[in-house]
């Protein structure tokens, strides 16, 4: 799409300004999440779920039909500052079951990503530039020819129209306690009367900035979120560009390709394979056990260039699955963590907090690894670190910082469970 719009001089130019469109995204949802928590936490989760679907069908559309690289740009910054559902869905999937399934139920919050992996490379990377791909089937002076980003756009404002004719039957879960758990957590309530929710409640929001179990929580997995934001910039950036560069010349759709056969798997693993190594391996310790495995498969992907046909695709393919898989271990397990840190009247604006700076480390990210890239590809016969050899060392550079970040004094866990 950077590349059609035509405001890069250079191919290698690329790189620089799709970063700066997926931060911009990132930078509009950091200057609302905290507000949107703020909402969800008074006047209830529903309202917040509602109003960015509404933004999504709006914005989304407008992006596909940008006609200059600007109003790209302004079209996903206003979508991200309109999302806020991330911090009060992860308060809502806590809420929505009883306490012993509240893995499962953020398991599953995970698992929409693996369905998007699924849904959004293929309609991106079947239905891009349609009057190309199928000119039986549409015009060049069509909508669809004028506009060759437009379809993909459009089928992901129809699925967010049937998304937000279903968010009508939802139930609301703020302040709603059923009986057996009024019953049964009395001991519990008298430890949160007597713990952080005493404080939480006298403090307010701000006083969440002083919980220590929650922001330390928050800080890795932003330190992990970075890394995975910078490595999804950089895989497509990298399978698209041509071989002279060290990329793998991929196609749209071959990525498209690549990210579905993920997500399908990912979806597997989320819902039949996760829930049981989380049972089995204690929080902390799974996300290190990953944060350990992530470093040389990282390495790995630079020599990847050096494969092709067959051999090729399957590599990519199962290393891009693990890559995901491990990211949205990751993330499921700091989501648990930092639900379990706040009590319920506050969950919305904790996950907003989490979202808020886990959103800044993402817009930094995306523009970052632009940069990044399309420096490394301009350095192919550099003797230290050449070309994408740099991009993923630099990757692998802020594993570590996460995995470190996991020990003490950097990481505290919560002693009391809300």
């Amino acid at each position: 799409m950077i590349r059609d719009l035509h405001i890069a001089k250079e191919e290698e130019d690329i790189g620089f300004y799709a970063g700066f469109v997926g931060a911009s995204y990132m930078f509009g949802r950091t200057l609302s999440s905290v507000i949107w928590g703020m909402v969800a936490d008074k006047h209830g989760r529903k309202p917040v779920i509602v109003t960015t679907l509404i933004s999504i069908i709006i914005f989304n559309t407008l992006f596909g039909l940008s006609s200059s690289y600007w109003m790209a740009l302004t079209s996903r910054g206003l979508l991200g500052l309109m999302c806020g559902i991330l911090g009060p869905i992860k308060a809502y999937a806590t809420e929505a079951c009883r306490k012993e399934h509240s893995h499962l139920a953020l398991s599953l919050v995970s698992s929409s990503r693996g369905i998007g992996l699924i849904v959004g490379p293929a309609i991106g990377g079947y239905l891009a530039q349609p009057a190309d791909k199928y000119p039986s089937i549409f015009s060049e002076k069509s909508i669809f020819g004028r506009f060759p980003y437009f379809l993909p756009c459009l089928c992901i404002s129809l699925l967010a129209i049937i998304a937000l004719i279903a968010s009508f039957w939802l139930p609301e879960t703020l302040h709603k306690h059923t009986k057996d758990m009024v019953l049964n957590d009395s001991i519990a309530v008298e430890e949160c009367l007597s713990g952080p929710t005493a404080e939480e409640n006298s403090g307010g929001c701000l006083n969440l900035f002083t919980n220590w179990p929650l922001m330390s929580a928050i800080t890795v997995y932003c330190i992990f979120s970075l890394q995975d934001v910078a490595y999804a910039e950089v895989f497509s950036l990298w399978a698209v560009s041509d071989r002279k560069y060290g990329g793998l010349s991929f196609s749209s759709q071959d990525v498209g390709s690549v990210l579905a056969f993920s997500g399908l798997f990912l979806l597997v693993y989320q819902i039949l394979v996760y829930p049981s190594v989380a049972k089995s391996v204690e929080p902390i310790t799974l996300v290190r056990i990953v944060a350990i495995l992530t470093i040389p498969l990282l390495s790995s992907y630079p020599f990847m260039a050096g494969l092709s046909g067959f051999v090729l695709h399957l590599i990519v393919n199962c290393a891009s699955f693990l890559k995901n898989a491990f990211a949205v271990t990751t993330i499921t397990v700091f989501n648990i963590l930092m639900n379990d840190a706040v009590a319920q009247d506050f969950r919305a604006s904790a996950n907003s907090i989490a979202v808020t700076l886990m959103s800044i480390c993402k817009a930094i990210a995306p523009a970052i690894a632009g940069v990044i890239f399309s420096w490394a590809q301009r350095r192919q016969t550099a003797s230290f670190l050449p070309g994408d050899h740099l991009v993923f060392f630099i990757l692998n550079v802020f594993t570590v910082i996460g995995l470190v970040s996991t020990f003490r004094p950097f990481y505290a866990r919560s002693s009391t469970k809300h």
